[in-house]
């Protein structure tokens, strides 16, 4: 198996006209996909995270330091899973209830690299 990393991206106020109602259906339907993907041994980690931050760059030794969420996206949460091609991955994702409760949601599937092939180094991750 391969690991992927889905970032799952949205905007940053696509909840704020749901119900306490729609949003607990959506909760709901993020823990069945995650149990799904723990039962089919799909899954190493996922997390939501919370729409606060700081993005900082750095520049000729100049930090910069700016919120993220003044722009319009944000990533929300990720998945850390294991898939057997960028296909099934592509598959898992789409799965995701980001789609079925809302039209703005992007995730980006991206392949992690756990090993640096010319030096044989192989990164750090959490232990299976």
């Amino acid at each position: 198996m391969k690991e992927f990393m889905l970032l799952i991206r949205n905007e940053i106020d696509h909840q704020a006209s749901w119900s306490q109602e729609r949003h607990q259906q959506f909760l709901k339907s993020c823990e069945t996909y995650i149990g799904k993907l723990m039962q089919d041994g799909k899954l190493k980690i996922a997390q939501p995270l919370l729409r606060e931050g700081i993005i900082i760059s750095s520049s000729n030794g100049q930090w910069k330091e700016i919120p993220f969420n003044e722009t319009k996206e944000v990533q929300v949460g990720y998945y850390h899973i294991l898939a057997r091609d960028m296909s099934e991955a592509i598959e898992i994702a789409k799965r995701n209830p980001e789609f079925e409760y809302g039209t703005t949601a992007r995730i980006e599937v991206r392949p992690i690299k756990t090993k640096e092939e010319s030096t044989d180094y192989v990164y750090p991750g959490k232990a299976d």
